[in-house]
């Protein structure tokens, strides 16, 4: 029933029972009541159920492609949480190649993703990217949000796409981020279609993008689960992890001014760098961290058994940094070595 017919009847209601309409008090109380069950049914459905249908993610599919085979098989949990009574971090999923789930918390729930939107934006310079152009840096690459990581890149300096990507990757580079954007997909706007598209083509349908480098806006955001199919999507290109499972990189330019700049870019993720260890039997091949106000501490993960058999794991909203390792190495842990 619309909202007009039910303000209708309940009208109708008090004008029976010797209320007359003319008093604007008995108008109010009716419409007031009607309203307040329309958004609160609203929001129950939107925000509160934990109910996931997967058929519902498969239809929603805008695009005529296949399913990629590990987000077809994967079996989502339809409760809140599975097998992950120890993580503290408000999302966590992680799962094996073949598609099995070992743990899942709030797998489905939107999520900032900070920095690890740099996975999809390195996915899509591999893909239609060429490697050894020459880019010169836009004005677009000039970031002024307080405290955002940078590559150190200005405009009218020159590097290659190769060098962009370890600028990208490594320190997590807002600039660089924004560099390949405009230089891939010809406007930022443009490239963040690209995202959008590629998101929906892997299966992470409850993920939007608003920019290719992860600052916070409230209709940017992603979930755990779809981080794990993004990672996994970019695992399939070997080139990936040159950039995502780097520990540093020394690259030398050249700067708008003609002179030659050198750098040392160190990855933020601490199972690359060696400061933190992994659980004894599992291997870190790549990953990426993610860091701001809004979305905590975040780490997507690609990693190996013994037997060289590989799995994903997302962390989303962590406390802090040492929350956030603590997490990834329970999930890890979960790993059946």
């Amino acid at each position: 029933m619309s909202l007009e017919r039910l303000t209708d009847s309940l009208m109708s209601d008090y004008i029976k029972r010797g209320k007359k309409p003319g008093n604007k008090l008995y108008l109010l109380i009716p419409i007031a009541i009607v309203i307040a069950l329309i958004l609160g049914g609203t929001y129950y459905y939107r925000f509160m159920m934990t109910e996931y249908d997967f058929s519902q993610r498969l239809s929603s599919l805008d695009i005529d492609t296949q399913i990629v085979p590990l987000a077809k098989d994967l079996a989502l949990p339809s409760d809140d949480e599975v097998n992950a009574g120890d993580i503290s971090a408000q999302a966590a999923i992680i799962a094996k190649d073949d598609g099995s789930l070992l743990a899942s918390k709030a797998a489905t729930t939107k999520m900032y993703p900070a920095s690890t939107t740099k996975v999809m934006t390195a996915l899509l310079a591999l893909k239609y990217g060429n490697l050894s152009d020459e880019v010169t840096v836009p004005e677009e690459s000039v970031i002024n949000e307080a405290g955002a990581s940078l590559a150190g890149i200005h405009p009218g300096d020159k590097l290659t796409l190769d060098e962009l990507l370890y600028g990208l990757m490594l320190p997590s580079g807002n600039d660089a981020a924004n560099a390949i954007a405009v230089h891939v997909g010809g406007s930022i706007d443009n490239f963040v279609k690209m995202m959008n598209d590629e998101a929906k083509r892997i299966g992470a349908v409850d993920t939007n993008f608003v920019n290719a480098n992860g600052l916070s806006n409230d209709k940017h955001y992603t979930t755990a689960y779809d981080l794990y199919l993004i990672l996994n999507e970019a695992m399939k290109d070997s080139r990936f992890v040159n950039y995502a499972g780097a520990a540093s990189y020394n690259v030398t330019y050249t700067a708008a001014d003609g002179t030659q700049v050198t750098k040392n870019w160190r990855n933020g993720n601490r199972y690359v760098t060696g400061q933190e260890a992994p659980p004894s039997g599992v291997k870190v091949d790549a990953g990426k961290t993610g860091t701001t106000f809004a979305a905590g501490s975040c780490l997507v993960l690609a990693s190996e058994d013994a037997d060289g058999k590989r799995y994903i794991s997302v962390v989303l909203k962590a406390q802090n940094k040492a929350g956030l390792y603590d997490n990834m190495s329970k999930l890890l842990l979960k790993i059946d070595k």
